[in-house]
């Protein structure tokens, strides 16, 4: 029994759904069915029943889901208890987050850790906002800035570090400067194709009363300026997103008072928030 299949077993217990579990985790869905096989073999035990359609945990699953909560736990405190015998801090700290916050939040919450702990390596990595809270879940990083959405899963701890508005944007060709002046019977709307964005979106629409006429869906805010700039709609994205893009001199900006705010903040997994490394990147002034 080893820690990773310990860790596959605790996703798929909560999702019950081996291909989500599988995707998130990026492994195939047979190397997971093996992983499931082994501990189920070493367990001498069923840990979910399952067929075509459904997956259930068994009892035995659910005395299994608290021993490898309890085991990833220890393994985290012993990990922790092992960095503090050393005085000074070394080793690795893996980071993801996208363009647009590597550019406007991690600059300062680098620079104030780095002072602190110049003999830490930190390696970054970035990508699709999307991806942070599955690539922390996987532990292909130790910690990611994400967007709080109301389904991230239990086992994640979420850190606030600020509030993002939203705004709609215009071509600056259409002469639209407020939401007053704005037909939706007459404009399109480029809407973002997945993403916290979507909800957010989606719902304000709902709240409005308004069914948008859409142009398209593209992945990104950063897509959505570029696509809104050449005159294919109006869209709605994060103000950080307008302060570091190119594209935003080709668009007008008009404020929202209505709409869900961005809650971006520090991630990372529940089991591991008392590593020393982890703790220390969380425990800044800054976020205090």
């Amino acid at each position: 029994m080893d820690f990773r299949s310990l860790q596959l077993f605790q996703h798929l217990a909560q999702s019950l759904h081996f291909g989500k579990t599988a995707n998130a985790l990026f492994v195939s869905p047979s190397t997971l069915s093996r992983a499931i096989q082994r501990l189920e073999d070493e367990c001498g035990a069923a840990l979910f029943e399952r067929d075509n359609r459904t997956v259930k945990m068994t009892q035995a699953g659910e005395k299994m889901l608290a021993f490898s909560q309890q085991t990833l736990s220890n393994w985290s405190s012993l990990k922790a208890d092992f960095d503090m015998l050393n005085p000074t801090l070394v080793g690795e700290i893996k980071l993801y987050c996208s363009v647009t916050a590597s550019q406007s939040h991690l600059p300062n919450i680098l620079n104030l850790f780095r002072q602190k702990h110049p003999q830490v390596e930190v390696k970054l990595s970035t990508g699709d906002p999307w991806l942070s809270v599955s690539k922390v879940i996987s532990q292909e990083v130790d910690v990611a800035i994400a967007i709080f959405a109301p389904d991230m899963p239990k086992d994640i701890k979420f850190q606030p570090i600020d509030s993002i508005p939203l705004l709609l944007i215009a071509p600056k060709d259409s002469q639209i400067t407020s939401l007053e002046q704005v037909d939706w019977r007459d404009h399109k709307v480029v809407l973002p194709e997945g993403g916290p964005s979507k909800r957010i979106v989606h719902h304000w629409f709902s709240e409005m009363g308004i069914r948008p006429k859409v142009y398209g869906t593209v992945g990104g805010n950063e897509a959505i300026v570029s696509m809104v700039g050449l005159g294919c709609g109006l869209g709605i994205v994060p103000q950080v997103v307008l302060d570091h893009s190119l594209a935003s001199r080709r668009v007008n900006r008009i404020k929202l008072t209505n709409i869900e705010p961005y809650q971006l903040g520090l991630c990372c997994l529940q089991s591991r928030q008392h590593e020393t490394l982890i703790e220390e990147f969380f425990n800044q002034p800054e976020f205090q």
